[in-house]
């Protein structure tokens, strides 16, 4: 087993990765936007709206933020009140310099997203034309100016890299540092947005701790399917004070289906591609001591060749530092899949390792060769099961399970995008 600290998957995150940012709705604000379009009723000087198809605009909304607005988040979305309801048909929202800022409205229509945050200490104008009950045109518009950039940020890290190729099992990965406050992970996580082509519905699950969140499907990606993953986080303020720092964003592919299992039982490992047994191969597991972590795990890195030391820990039987080939980590504690030489006379028949899994030479090789980061291993039948959030453990859980980790209600069967 190789040495890893949590602290050392923070940094090797961050690293990885460079840092995320935190980005949230602003505030809903009581004061309407200015009165565009209507009329004045005589001898009153009150406002009086058209009837419908009198005017391109037949009477006001409350846009949000509202006018006058002052120190909003740059993570702000546009949205707007229409009275007696109605639908919104368009935002428009450029700074003061006149530049159109893009962004995209949520499917279910309460708000209207920016593509990336907005800049600090800067003053907007949002335009919002919508379509009343009646049918009636309304339109309203808001000038609002952002906050400067604070001083106290968050950092998080997306396991997730455009254009590379990734196994089936492979989660989006969010970790964040310090963890997120449970009170702000509904806000959160209303802001990390994942779309999949073909399309398949998903949900969000927080480790306890809030430093990680995974978001998979029900059952393993579709061969061929495009991630498209935005974590829509920067400026947006968290209830300690911190705010993210940046957005981040990817956009990538899942591979074919490859898909091992381990049987402790048997000592031997199942290797299936697409469906179909490929090869199987003798095991060695974590001996009792030391035993392997029953559960899918997913191969989170690979290096042809690495150091394994333990020489710091404290019991002097576990103790060693050797030259590892072909090493495909499982967890942040340090389990394996590696070419093991030394234990190739016992493997298929005992457990020897400190709780990796032991291949031979040829074997971890042509192991090394086939596997992408995401694919899944999952190991039955040892004197354990891995811990939440020991690696990416998101497919540890059952459907069920894991949806109970959301921070919002999941519909039966899982979410679409929100936008």
């Amino acid at each position: 087993m190789g040495r890893f600290t949590q602290a050392g998957a923070m940094v090797g995150a961050l690293a990885l990765v460079a840092s995320l940012a935190l980005t949230g709705c602003g505030d809903d604000q009581k004061k309407a936007a200015e009165f565009v379009g209507g009329s004045t009723a005589p001898g009153t000087g009150a406002p009086t709206a058209p009837q419908a198809g009198e005017g391109s605009a037949a009477a006001s909304l409350a846009v949000s933020p509202a006018d006058g607005a002052k120190n909003r988040p740059v993570s702000a979305e546009i949205s707007a009140e229409l009275p007696g309801g109605g639908t919104v048909s368009s935002v428009t929202l450029a700074s003061a310099d006149g530049k159109q800022v893009a962004g995209r409205m949520r499917l279910d229509g309460s708000s209207w997203v920016p593509s990336a945050p907005l800049k600090y200490g800067t003053r907007y104008t949002a335009t919002v034309t919508g379509t009343g009950s009646g049918g009636e045109t309304r339109q309203g518009t808001s000038t609002f100016t952002t906050m400067a950039k604070p001083k106290s940020m968050i950092s998080s890290g997306l396991y997730l890299f455009d254009d590379r190729t990734y196994g089936v099992a492979m989660p989006v990965v969010v970790e964040f540092h310090p963890g997120i406050p449970k009170k702000d992970r509904a806000a959160v996580q209303k802001r990390m947005f994942v779309k999949t082509d073909p399309p398949q519905p998903g949900a969000w699950h927080w480790v306890y701790n809030g430093t990680q969140a995974y978001y998979r499907a029900p059952e393993y990606w579709k061969p061929g399917t495009t991630l498209d993953v935005r974590i829509a986080l920067g400026g947006m303020p968290l209830s300690n004070g911190r705010y993210g720092n940046v957005d981040r964003s990817a956009t990538a592919k899942i591979g074919r289906s490859f898909v091992m299992k381990v049987d402790n039982a048997s000592k031997k490992m199942t290797v299936l591609q697409d469906g179909q047994v490929i090869r199987t191969l003798p095991v060695s597991l974590g001996k009792k001591s030391t035993p392997s972590s029953s559960g899918t795990l997913v191969v989170m890195e690979k290096k042809e060749k690495t150091v394994f030391d333990t020489m710091d820990e404290p019991d002097p039987d576990n103790r060693y530092r050797t030259e590892i080939d072909f090493a495909q980590r499982l967890t942040w504690g340090g389990e394996y899949i590696h070419a093991a030489p030394w234990s190739e006379g016992v493997q298929g028949r005992q457990n020897v390792s400190h709780g990796c899994v032991n291949v031979s030479m040829a074997m971890g090789r042509w192991l090394f060769d086939q596997t992408k980061i995401g694919d899944p291993i999952t190991i039955t039948g040892t004197e354990r099961r891995v811990s939440p959030g020991n690696g990416w453990t998101a497919w540890s859980l059952s459907w069920s399970e894991f949806v109970k980790g959301s921070a919002v209600p999941v519909p039966q069967g899982g979410s679409g995008p929100l936008l």
